[in-house]
């Protein structure tokens, strides 16, 4: 009894010192993030300060060393203790079980009905349609990044320079050549593709970090020379008046004209939503057509060759598969659908600059693919959801706002560190046909 007792106040000074040490390591961190307020000219002329100026604000400064220094003392406690340790993980366990039989196959059809039915449910308003677009649009890119990262296993860090030339290419495309959308759409995915191409021939022999290095440097190379390109892309000005999609020849316009408008034809009340919600279903369609060909070709030699280059390249090249081949058709692909999303957003914005196509696209799209699993077209999905949605639900808290983002991509990590989903179905699966007559 003693020593337990013993054993236990050690335990107690282990778990307090560890907790004191990271609230001191918090510290330097939150005394420039939290301990000083921007006063701007407005807001000080009420108390008669003009012009800007710093407000201390060192409570802010204490709760959060405070709420460091309890938060790591509650996890030592209950990470620690065998008994909490024991009932959670059978709880974890008998919780995932639960999940995979009853809830899991309905979680797919449940939020593809979800998407389907998003734009006509009552309380669905423009900003939520909106959201819906950006979200759908990121879940795109998450698929496309997958054929990358998550099947191939090829560290992408610029997957935003094949987003941007779909980008691009739709734009002057349609500017200069008048084509439709449905004409661009092609056209952009191929160039877009012939640019992963182009990155894939340098890379061949490099892995790992070496290989994320220098994607990360093509991005910053196609972002440079759209910057300073000025004849051809217009530079930091942009490029704006890019045409919008129809319905079939339908433009969603209320302007006198001798073409049809869509609310003419159907002879309908025109209302501004009508064009949102078509931007919105086509989007949703090339996210659909994106994941379907995913699922299908990794069930092709192509896709199953991509899992095994991910596994041992040196296993894979001794299988007699061409990891050349092998890398250049996943970083083609990949940059393909990258285009299509790309296409989309050009259209929808009807402005695009290089500002639009920074590393920390790249690093988003990135953390969508890990946080959701590697390789789970689902756990994209869920990750999408989770980290673009907190992210405009938060945009209210101001400097808060990637905080909380910062927080919540911490919290999945530790909780799953492997990714949402991590438990991915066979490509291949063997029939047992000993029982057959």
């Amino acid at each position: 009894m003693a020593e337990a007792a013993s054993s236990r106040q050690r335990d107690l000074a282990f778990y307090l010192r560890d907790a004191g040490i990271t609230a001191l390591m918090t510290l330097p961190i939150a005394f420039p993030m939290f301990g000083f307020y921007l006063i701007m000219g407005s807001e000080g002329r009420a108390s008669g300060v003009y012009g800007t100026g710093v407000e201390p604000r060192l409570i802010w400064v204490v709760i959060a060393v405070l709420a460091v220094f309890v938060g790591r003392l509650t996890i030592s406690f209950v990470k620690n203790d065998p008994a909490v340790t024991a009932v959670t993980e059978q709880s974890v366990i008998e919780t995932r079980r639960y999940m995979s039989e009853t809830i899991g196959p309905w979680i797919g059809p449940g939020l593809l009905s979800l998407a389907i039915l998003w734009p006509l449910l009552p309380f669905v308003d423009r900003w939520l349609l909106d959201l819906g677009i950006l979200v759908l649009t990121y879940i795109m890119l998450g698929w496309g990044l997958n054929i990358v990262v998550g099947l191939a296993g090829l560290l992408d860090l610029g997957y935003v320079a094949f987003y941007a030339v779909g980008a691009y290419s739709y734009a002057l495309i349609a500017l200069n050549f008048d084509l439709s959308f449905w004409q661009c759409l092609p056209l952009a995915g191929a160039f877009a593709a012939l640019f992963g191409i182009l990155l894939g021939f340098p890379v061949l022999r490099l892995r790992g970090d070496y290989l994320a290095i220098v994607t990360l440097g093509f991005g910053e190379i196609i972002r440079i020379i759209l910057l300073n390109w000025y004849e051809f892309t217009k530079g930091p000005d942009g490029i704006s008046g890019i045409p919008r999609p129809s319905f079939f020849g339908l433009p969603f316009t209320n302007q006198e004209g001798a073409v049809t408008s869509f609310h003419k034809y159907f002879g309908i009340e025109y209302v501004s939503t009508h064009r949102i919600v078509f931007m919105y279903y086509l989007i949703l369609g090339l996210a659909l057509l994106t994941n379907a060909f995913t699922q299908r070709i990794r069930k092709l030699p192509v896709g199953r060759a991509w899992e095994a280059l991910r596994e041992d390249e040196v296993a894979c090249r001794a299988l007699g598969i061409n990891p050349r081949n092998t890398k250049l058709t996943a970083f083609a692909i990949g940059a393909m659908f990258a285009g299509f999303a790309g296409s989309f957003f050009a259209t929808r914005q009807g402005f695009i600059s290089p500002e639009s196509f920074t590393f920390i696209e790249s690093a988003i799209i990135l953390a969508i693919v890990v946080l959701g699993g590697m390789g789970s077209q689902l756990g994209i999905v869920l990750a999408a959801v989770f980290l673009i949605g907190m992210t405009e639900l938060f945009r209210e808290l101001e400097q808060f706002r990637m905080l909380a983002f910062g927080a919540g991509m911490v919290a999945i990590m530790v909780w799953r560190p492997r990714g949402l989903l991590t438990r991915r179905e066979p490509t291949v699966s063997l029939r047992d046909n000993r029982g057959a007559t």
